[in-house]
């Protein structure tokens, strides 16, 4: 009878797994990885120098995140959304988001209120640091995800999680105002303090207003325009899950190849 993997072996498995989606995840918020752009796994693997297993498993959490979109006959590529959908989607959005915040003002505890404290407190940092679009994007993400864990409805999440990974997929996508980070900011801030109370009729109105005002906003976005010359910087491994988040705006710190390309 064949011998199960020993545990260090699957943890480190894991681990190159887990900076395999970070490393694409980032590349995407950074625009690096733009919509439509085909998620070939040999080639990917190749750019990272690991071998084809992590980044296969990488691009299917994309995938559930609504990052990525599988193509038929084609594999997956990074989604794409366009004006006209992305104000459906947020319509959508509205509704759940603020169930997700009714069901976790229900349930929040006050190790609960305070990680979304701190991430508010992080996403505060990055705004003083002057760090760049990814950061502010990975913390808005951060928020929302920590939200729904509280809520607890595995439910809501399924039908969720995807809505919002395409809208914030397309943030980057779009133009926004320099503002935007310290307005989306304020509104969490209204969302927490609204769940503090304990109120969760509260709370829904605070979290579908916010999401209201940035329907509004991104309807009035207009399409970036691509970098000059399209340029592309390179791949790597990034380490740990909030490498973009550094509060004092640090660079994410390079990781070495943990893999061969198969």
């Amino acid at each position: 009878m064949p011998e199960s993997p020993a545990p260090e072996n699957s943890s480190a498995a894991e681990l190159l797994t887990d900076r395999t989606y970070e490393a694409l995840k980032l590349a995407i918020f950074r625009n690096q990885l733009t919509p439509g752009t085909a998620l070939s796994v040999p080639e990917l693997a190749r750019q990272l120098e690991v071998s084809r297993t992590p980044v296969r498993e990488a691009v299917q959490r994309l995938i559930y995140e609504g990052l990525a979109t599988h193509i038929s006959h084609r594999g997956a590529q990074v989604s794409k959304v366009d004006i006209a959908d992305l104000r459906q989607l947020y319509v959508v959005r509205e509704l759940l988001e603020g169930l997700a915040a009714r069901l976790a003002t229900e349930r929040l505890d006050t190790a609960g209120l305070a990680t979304l404290r701190e991430i508010i407190a992080d996403h505060e940092g990055v705004l003083s640091a002057g760090a760049d679009q990814a950061a502010h994007i990975e913390l808005d993400v951060r928020f929302h995800r920590t939200i729904r864990e509280i809520a607890g409805n595995p439910h809501l999440t399924a039908t969720l999680e995807p809505i919002a990974g395409r809208s914030h997929l397309a943030l980057h996508s779009l133009w926004r105002g320099a503002q935007a980070p310290r307005f989306a900011l304020d509104e969490h801030i209204g969302i927490v303090d609204a769940m503090a109370t304990g109120d969760p009729d509260l709370a829904e109105q605070a979290a579908r207003q916010h999401i209201s005002r940035l329907r509004v906003r991104l309807s009035q976005a207009t399409a970036r325009d691509e970098p000059a010359g399209g340029e592309r910087r390179k791949l790597s491994l990034v380490v740990g899950s909030d490498a973009t988040a550094d509060p004092k705006g640090r660079k994410p710190r390079r990781a070495r190849a943990l893999g061969t390309a198969r």
